[in-house]
């Protein structure tokens, strides 16, 4: 039986996605989505463990603030080097292949650093854990925005980052139930279970099949369709829909130089370079020890980075209700204002305030607000927008790119974040977050596309036509 034959046991073209006792296409989509995002969740976790870890590490091998630095960043420089070679290994083999890659990669990691007998092995096992994360980061978000319908598009390459929040979280609860034990090596250990899960799920998952197609290999891509897609006239235009920009040569590097592919790199590029100057992940890392600058207690601060967690995760949801509603842009906007008003008001607070118990609470109230309006809006789109706006052709090897520009502004900010520290003092570094993240609001009016509701197709032909979509 061919590929575009109905097998026995699959729900008829064009049959009601609601009948039977097979779930909806809808349900199929999810699935997916959850599946493919635990890479999401394995980014997450293995990005926020450090927070936990770090101290008892550091207590361990009796580390200098040099070398704690570099534990804490290493994994960024095995983040960049999945992130770059990831997506045209995935243009060339598969989204669904390199995804499993990835996924053994953090099952590798996690326990070469339960078990690491030194510091050089540690590091080992972060940078391999950074592969895992760097290639999740590129290609998660690509696939699923490419099995997913234009209209919950969005919200479903957001459920990425709602398990990238999880993680973080999920990190942070691990660290705080071993802090009296000092297990660092079983919070890093944890990570393993779920790197399993991804693995052994990708081999049930379909490949995307927009690379099916993008491969000559309709007969694969209408099937997976097939199981997407409310009815055969969908599946149909679709198809016909992704004949029209399917490549007709393999991907090539220099197809990136093209004049106009320039507004989606500037837009993409831009996007990941300002949105981790604003001092994003700086959060993530060094929570208790910003918390612990600004006058809690070892233990309160360790409990406060957790409670930062659940509002990272709580507002995560909230913006995923909203990016289709409003849209990236807006949503955009009106997310890194918010971020420049709670940095303004902490540096303030840092400024004209001694430590104390008040001002704790301060720092932790502008923190909150600032962390909750970035998990509803820079988080929630950062992924999105360039899993949008690139061509089929090169969509892979265009998010590597991209990506790689997310983790090597990750990288510098965070292993410049404790040399801000003492150079500029606490509230002197996050005036500087605030004067970047006003540079992101302005970055944004100029240069960010609105993509909802539009189909990949629709917003390629709109750049390769020397229009942008609707702002």
């Amino acid at each position: 039986m061919s590929a575009e034959q109905h097998s026995p046991g699959a729900p008829a073209p064009g049959s009601d996605t609601q009948t039977g006792n097979g779930p909806s296409r809808a349900g199929v989509v999810l699935g997916i989505t959850i599946i493919v995002g635990l890479g999401g969740f394995l980014f997450g976790y293995d990005s926020g463990v450090i927070s936990g870890a770090l101290k008892f590490i550091t207590q361990d091998f009796h580390l200098s603030a040099g070398v704690s630095g570099l534990v804490v960043s290493s994994i960024l420089v095995g983040a960049m080097v999945g992130s770059l070679s990831s997506g045209r290994l995935s243009d060339r083999y598969g989204r669904r292949t390199i995804i499993i890659v990835a996924a053994l990669a953090f099952v590798v990691g996690a326990v070469l650093a339960a078990l690491a007998p030194s510091v050089a092995i540690l590091l080992a096992a972060r940078v391999i854990l950074g592969l895992g994360i760097g290639a999740a980061s590129a290609l998660v978000p690509v696939f699923i925005a490419e099995v997913a319908p234009p209209a919950t598009r969005g919200r479903l390459v957001a459920v990425n980052q709602l398990l990238i929040t999880i993680g973080i979280v999920a990190a942070y609860v691990v660290g705080y139930a071993f802090t009296d034990s000092h297990n660092w090596r079983a919070m890093f250990g944890v990570g393993a279970i779920p790197a399993l899960g991804l693995g052994i799920g990708m081999f049930f998952m379909p490949e995307s099949p927009r690379w099916l197609l993008a491969r000559g290999r309709e007969g694969r891509a209408r099937a997976v369709l097939t199981k997407l897609r409310p009815s055969a006239a969908a599946v149909e235009a679709e198809l016909a829909e992704i004949g029209q920009v399917r490549p007709d040569h393999g991907t090539r590097l220099k197809d990136l130089a093209k004049r106009w592919m320039a507004p989606a790199l500037i837009a993409g590029i831009g996007l990941q370079v300002l949105g981790q100057a604003t001092g994003v992940n700086t959060v993530i890392y060094y929570a208790p020890t910003i918390f612990g600058h600004a006058g809690l207690g070892a233990s309160t601060a360790i409990l406060a980075t957790v409670g930062i967690g659940i509002v990272n995760l709580v507002m995560t949801v909230v913006g995923m209700m909203l990016v289709d509603r409003i849209g990236r842009r807006r949503l955009l906007i009106s997310g890194v204002t918010i971020m420049t008003v709670a940095l303004v008001v902490l540096a303030l607070t840092l400024s004209i305030a001694g430590l104390s118990d008040t001002t704790g609470l301060v720092a932790f109230i502008c923190i909150a607000v600032y962390i909750a309006a970035v998990a509803a809006s820079l988080d929630v789109v950062v992924f999105i927008i360039p899993s949008e706006i690139y061509p089929l052709r090169v969509r892979g090897t265009a998010m590597s790119v991209t990506l790689f520009s997310n983790w090597g502004m990750n990288f510098v900010v965070s292993l410049t974040f404790l040399t801000l520290l003492q150079a500029l003092g606490t509230a002197g570094t996050f005036w500087l977050y605030a004067a970047l993240c006003a540079v992101l609001v302005i970055f944004t009016l100029k240069f960010i596309p609105e993509t909802r509701g539009r189909s990949l197709e629709e917003i390629e032909r709109d750049f390769h036509g020397g229009t942008v979509a609707e702002r």
